[in-house]
């Protein structure tokens, strides 16, 4: 048997240039996370204590809000602890994690955006039969299966790229991503590219249908001025929730693939956390000010149900 070193620690290295203000930094990402926390607690509390919330629509923004917990919850604590440490490590196991939990989220939410453009292009396209088709128990299994899909294909990924062995221990990132771990396995396998190459695929089909019901949408719309009030009414919030979540995940994608050493330390990283901080704030509080439903039960709350 050959005498070789297990690796079982791992260094990120996105904070090496950020010694001179890190307390700043601590302080600004502390503050956003207690803003993503707030904001999306509101919006979860809102829509499960009033019973005339609990529409598709709502459920299903309900479950938006619930991920951007669940995906800023596998970077912002161990972000916060390497702002205080001089040293910026994590185990093995703890990096397959953190790259679970995060990736795992942004699939979740593609899948959920998925589901509210389906319910608003039933809902603007066959309204006689939106109750009949957007039953609670389908909406149940929507709901299901959104989250179970991304979580099951993102274990798979773990799962392959914690079986590698590791030649070496550097992690280019301010946070861990399975592609990286493995591009530190000491030999490739079929596996790490068939799996990745299926996840992507899979999640570029969910874009084309959101693409393709938004063309038919607004098709829809040019010949009928209800469908049209409808459509800005509550297609837009979920629109312009599409269009940061993608942006911010193509940077981040761009930013792994072609990594340039022309960018700066600290644009590098924000390219890394924009997925992770402007969706889980912008989300909530679009979705909070342009839904009326909404809207009006976070005033009335806030003012102590005067109104």
């Amino acid at each position: 048997m050959d005498n070789v070193s297990v690796i079982t620690m791992l260094t990120l290295s996105g904070l090496n240039a950020t010694a001179n203000y890190r307390v700043t930094l601590f302080a600004l990402t502390l503050l956003c996370y207690s803003v993503i926390w707030l904001v999306n607690v509101i919006i979860i509390v809102t829509i499960i204590t009033d019973k005339c919330l609990h529409e598709p629509m709502y459920i299903f923004l309900c479950n938006l809000c619930i991920n951007g917990l669940y995906g800023t919850a596998g970077f912002y604590p161990k972000f916060l602890m390497d702002l205080l440490s001089a040293t910026h490590v994590i185990s093995h196991a703890g990096c397959l994690l953190q790259g679970f939990v995060v990736h795992s989220s942004a699939g979740a939410e593609l899948s959920l955006l998925v589901l509210m453009a389906y319910d608003r292009y039933v809902a603007i396209c066959r309204p006689l039969v939106y109750h009949s088709v957007m039953t609670k128990q389908r909406i149940c299994v929507f709901v299901f299966f959104a989250w179970l899909i991304p979580i099951y294909l993102l274990f798979l990924s773990t799962i392959t790229t914690s079986r590698s062995r590791l030649c070496g221990s550097h992690i280019p990132k301010i946070y861990c991503v399975n592609s990286l771990v493995g591009q530190l396995a000491c030999s490739p396998t079929i596996d790490r590219i068939i799996i990745p190459a299926f996840n992507y695929t899979f999640y570029f089909g969910h874009f084309i249908f959101i693409l393709w019901s938004y063309i038919y949408m607004i098709r829809r719309c040019l010949t009928s001025k209800d469908n049209m009030r409808k459509f800005m009414q509550t297609c837009v919030p979920h629109l312009f929730s599409l269009i940061t979540f993608t942006m911010c995940l193509l940077f981040d994608l761009l930013y792994m693939r072609f990594n340039s050493n022309e960018l700066s330390n600290n644009v590098q990283n924000f390219m890394a956390i924009e997925f992770l901080l402007i969706p889980p704030i912008f989300n909530p509080l679009i979705y909070g000010f342009k839904l009326t439903k909404i809207r009006h039960k976070i005033i009335q709350f806030m003012c102590g149900k005067r109104l």
